[in-house]
């Protein structure tokens, strides 16, 4: 297995810029299924994820091309459904969690999806009854194999309904738009998720001719249409990137120039490292960060320690908690990181405390970090990354302490940023891949 080998303790400098979202890419990829014509998506990422769905379209019956670098085009033209049903098919897409989302447009085209239990981060319970309770309500019917853990839903005509969610789901809300675009009638979201995300998948749909408003909301109404057909799209920038670049520039005192970040779309994420004390600027749709010896965290009006949490958009994104928790360890003050969605994320805390922060696991949702100011730097050690985001942030702890770290199972990191060994080395990172 790889490993990133980095010594730490060195400040860097220059521009970088961030990729193409991950999450939003694995969305509008699935959405390409909802038509014959052809469909162009640019700013792909090129990571594990993504590229492991584009494969497994390809591998359904989708005719992918290359275009450049970061540019797919994609006909749906004939699908194979048998496939689904095959064992190959239930190995590829059990791997990659984002895949269920090929489910809403399969069942409003095909009026069949199937799928096995998905993977991706080990990062707690992640259930999917969202999803299947939306195409329920549309009219689909839905069996579910225990033995196998296989699912499939099926219908011969989806129809417009009322639906309120149980919870604000991301793929969830996506999955059921995806359905819902070639349903007969109306259908009304309510509670529905409305990050730039789905934004994004939304007015991509839009360009294809479905019928939606309310986008940017939580109230979503789509008038069903027969057919969709092709559109060029363009992948925001990734959200989860450009703020784990704010973190590592103040983590390691860097002066940094982050690129095309689509400063409008980022939503609380600038003053939420703010609160932290992190100085940056926003120059056009770039994001200078000045070089700072130290950092020190607000607190609220009376006094008392500063929170952060997540929440639903247009609250802080939970993927960007274990970044806050990884800079808050070298800041002057304290806070409280509540990550209230997943209870296995901040398991990562260990490594820290191995490497000298101060960290209280209050449970599995809450951990207080009592900042060390750059007193005391962190020290080098070995660590395993057991996610996407815990292994950025592990990265990020590694650049900025003093001697030699060990990243093992970089695997999960390579899941979702492209490359970042090789971009951080053009910034003056000490770091390589073995």
């Amino acid at each position: 297995m790889h490993c990133f080998e980095i010594e730490g303790g060195h400040k860097l400098s220059g521009e970088i810029t961030p990729q193409g979202a991950k999450n939003e890419a694995l969305q509008v990829i699935c959405a390409t299924l909802l038509s014959k014509e052809e469909i162009i998506i640019n700013n792909i990422p090129d990571i594990v994820d993504v590229n492991n769905l584009i494969n497994l379209l390809g591998d359904i019956g989708v005719i992918v091309k290359r275009l450049g670098k970061a540019s797919c085009s994609f006909i749906a033209e004939n699908i194979n459904m048998d496939y689904l049903q095959s064992q190959e098919f239930r190995t590829k897409a059990s791997s990659l969690r984002g895949s269920v989302m090929i489910m809403g447009p399969l069942l409003a085209r095909f009026g069949k999806a199937y799928f096995p239990k998905p993977g991706g981060d080990k990062i707690g319970r992640r259930r999917l009854d969202t999803h299947f309770i939306g195409f329920e309500k549309l009219g689909a019917q839905f069996h579910y194999n225990p033995s196998e853990i296989f699912y499939s839903v099926e219908a011969e005509h989806l129809k417009g309904t009322y639906m309120l969610l149980d919870e604000a789901s991301v793929t969830g809300t996506a999955n059921i738009v995806l359905a819902a675009v070639l349903a007969q009638g109306k259908t009304t979201i309510y509670n529905a998720a409305c990050e730039p995300y789905v934004q994004q998948l939304c007015k991509m749909l839009v360009s294809m001719g479905a019928k939606i408003s309310g986008i940017g909301s939580n109230l979503l109404n789509i008038e069903g249409v027969e057919s969709l057909g092709g559109c060029e799209h363009r992948i925001l920038p990734d959200m989860i990137e450009i703020g784990s670049f704010i973190g590592m520039a103040a983590m390691t005192g860097s002066e940094i120039t982050i690129k095309d970040t689509a400063y409008d779309e980022l939503g609380v994420i600038p003053d939420a490292f703010r609160k932290m004390g992190i100085q940056l600027e926003r120059r056009g749709d770039d994001i200078y960060i000045p070089e700072q010896d130290e950092y020190e965290i607000e607190t609220f009006i009376d006094g008392s320690i500063m929170t952060i949490a997540d929440a639903p958009w247009p609250g802080l994104t939970p993927d960007l908690l274990s970044v806050f928790l990884v800079i808050a360890t070298q800041a002057k003050g304290s806070v409280l990181i509540h990550q209230k969605m997943f209870e296995s994320r901040l398991f990562f805390v260990d490594k820290l405390i191995d490497m000298g922060a101060r960290i209280i696991l209050c449970d599995p949702h809450r951990a207080t970090v009592i900042g060390l100011n750059k007193e005391t730097p962190l020290r080098g050690t070995t660590l395993t990354s057991p996610d996407i985001r815990a292994g950025v942030a592990l990265l990020i702890a590694a650049l900025s302490a003093n001697g030699k770290s060990t990243i093992q199972n970089i695997a999960q990191i390579d899941r979702g940023y492209q490359n970042i060994d090789e971009r951080l080395r053009k910034l003056g990172a000490k770091i390589k891949r073995n």
